[in-house]
């Protein structure tokens, strides 16, 4: 049935069932007409008897545990009538809303930190409606304008909140421009709020553009008067600020608009190995190559312009042939009317962090490395010997059913074979083991036709099972360089695949071919199988659990595991599919050890 399905009996009894139903109930055995009364499967709904008497249609949402897993579903019952229209019981349909109710609950929790985060950075935001002309402050919006919560704003009042003169033409400007040039803006001004105090913040606007026409503007408004208040007392302690920052373990400046060093701390002066009388009037152009001086130049202009300060930037610079390493930042200097007229700078020297930084990435991608390929023998473990219980578990299926003694030589003759192919996987996945414990994948010379072979032999069981008629066009001494143990999932994975996704309406046919070419040695394994729907399932052929027919005991992992195992010898494969004709798979193996 498309939903999970249940009948309970008048009584409350669960009469019958859909599989589905009863795996989501978490009831593994279930005998029709036995089962459980329906209550206890609702513990939470008291009132569910009552409910159920009064033949009618209702739906619940409620909380199941299954296997220490919570679930949250969704169940209709509606009343069950036979032949004459008399209720013989009650039909209930469950959904999983599981994922649904996580979703919301995620938007809530969401919700709730934007809300947190906007009172406590004191930034709220807006949204303007071109078409209806509507303007929608947000709680912390409101707070900051010391408005009350059911104040409804529109466009002018908001200008005129702005401080008559300067910080009043100028929102109302920016406001246009956003409005009908597009250009966003970026900027303090001087708020008088509600209740009459006047307050500095920072306002953003930025258009909301569809189909080239702008719909909506969207801004921040940050309340920053405290902020702008200390500045300014920091600017009238100036002399005091001085003889602070000569002490700093930084090496800290002031510029002018120009970029020309107006102030220097005793470390800057220690760096660039100067007295201050030196390099007061200096650019960075007269100390440095001119190509981080001019990088530098780039980034004094954005702080300086845009009034966008730059934190902790890493930086590098040239000195008498040396490289230093500064986590730097930049922030407007302004003066007291409130005009920029520089920056101030600040670096620390992290050379040092930056060899220990180096040092730590070099660590962390062995480790990664190392990790990614026990991920990748557990699997090849996990496939490789599997499809040997396999074969040998319908080896021993033929001979037990085989009378004919010739046969069951030949047969026992197979197992022989599988065997020992077995014992030779075991070794090489020993060799993965020792792989695994260095930085690099050790190849090593492969007669490729005899790994073929040896791959057809596990599988020929199976193949003689499924009728398939195999062409091996592999050149007797063409050798490969690569990590036997991987050439062996991935032939095995590849032969496997053409055998398990064969046609039913023709004789399965797999070809195999390999030539060596000047990119390397080329691989292709070609089927006449059911195909793949590239347009469809292309970006997804090589993803893991990925899978494109309804077969059950399709996994969707031997293709991941192939790509994986390819890329790790500094290779690639391809695919080339059309549905219902047959499939192949290009392999490009790197020769390099």
């Amino acid at each position: 049935m498309p939903k999970a399905t249940a009948l309970v009996s008048q009584e409350g009894t669960l009469l019958d069932a859909s599989c589905s139903w009863l795996k989501m109930f978490g009831l593994a055995s279930f005998t029709k007409g036995k089962g459980p009364e329906i209550f206890t499967l609702f513990p939470e709904n008291i009132e569910l008897k009552q409910q159920l008497k009064d033949n009618l249609s209702f739906t619940l949402e409620h909380t199941i545990k299954v296997n220490y897993t919570t679930l949250h579903l969704k169940s209709h019952f509606a009343p069950w009538f036979d032949e004459k229209e008399n209720v013989i019981g009650t039909i209930v349909q469950t959904d999983d809303i599981t994922s649904e109710t996580k979703k919301q609950e995620e938007l809530d929790w969401l919700h709730n930190i934007l809300e947190t985060k906007m009172e406590v950075s004191k930034t709220g935001w807006w949204e303007f409606d071109l078409k209806t002309e509507e303007l929608f402050w947000c709680k912390e919006t409101k707070r900051i304008h010391q408005v009350p919560e059911n104040y409804l704003p529109n466009a002018q009042e908001a200008i005129n909140f702005y401080k008559v003169g300067y910080s009043r033409n100028k929102a109302s400007m920016l406001f246009h421009r956003v409005t009908n040039n597009l250009q966003p803006y970026d900027i303090n001004l001087l708020l008088v709020t509600y209740m009459g105090q006047e307050r500095w913040v920072r306002i953003t606007g930025k258009p909301l553009v569809k189909n080239g026409k702008i719909i909506k503007v969207f801004g921040t408004i940050k309340d920053i008067h405290e902020e702008v208040m200390a500045n300014t007392r920091v600017r009238e302690h100036q002399q005091l600020l001085s003889t602070l920052v000569d002490s700093l373990p930084l090496n800290v400046y002031v510029k002018d608009l120009e970029s020309r060093k107006i102030l220097v701390n005793k470390s800057e002066c220690n760096y660039l190995g100067k007295k201050p009388i030196d390099l007061i009037g200096k650019t960075d152009f007269d100390l440095f190559e001119k190509e981080y001086a001019q990088i530098s130049r780039e980034e004094d202009l954005q702080v300086m312009k845009n009034l966008t300060p730059i934190i902790g930037k890493e930086t590098k610079s040239v000195l008498n042939g040396k490289v230093t390493h500064h986590l730097t930042s930049k922030i407007p200097y302004f003066d007291l009317d409130g005009k920029v007229c520089g920056l101030i700078g600040m670096s620390m020297d992290i050379t040092h962090m930056k060899k220990k930084e180096e040092q730590l990435r070099s660590l962390n991608a062995i480790a990664v490395m190392q990790n990614q390929k026990l991920i990748s023998f557990a699997h090849i473990v996990s496939h490789n010997l599997r499809s040997h219980s396999a074969n040998f578990s319908m080896l021993l299926g033929f001979l037990d059913a085989e009378k004919d003694p010739t046969e069951r030589l030949r047969l026992i003759k197979m197992l022989r074979q599988a065997s020992d192919n077995l014992l030779e996987t075991l070794a090489n996945l020993n060799q993965v083991v020792d792989v695994n414990s260095n930085t690099l994948v050790i190849k090593k010379p492969v007669h490729l036709r005899h790994a073929v072979v040896k791959i057809l032999q596990e599988q020929s069981a199976l193949l003689e099972h499924n009728h398939a008629q195999v062409t091996n066009h592999v050149p007797e001494q063409l050798q490969i360089n690569c990590v036997p143990a991987y050439l062996d999932s991935i032939l095995l994975n590849l032969v496997s695949n053409a055998v398990k996704y064969k046609s039913p309406d023709r004789k399965l046919q797999i070809t195999i071919n390999a030539l060596k070419s000047q990119k390397g040695i080329e691989l292709s394994i070609s089927d006449n199988g059911l195909g793949i729907d590239l347009n469809k399932y292309g970006n997804k052929i090589f993803g893991m659990y990925k899978t494109f027919h309804n077969r059950e005991d399709a996994k969707g992992f031997g293709l991941y595991l192939v790509k994986n195992q390819i890329e790790a010898m500094g290779g690639s494969i391809t695919v080339q599919s059309e549905v219902d004709k047959g499939t192949t798979f290009n392999v490009s193996f790197n020769e390099e050890s």
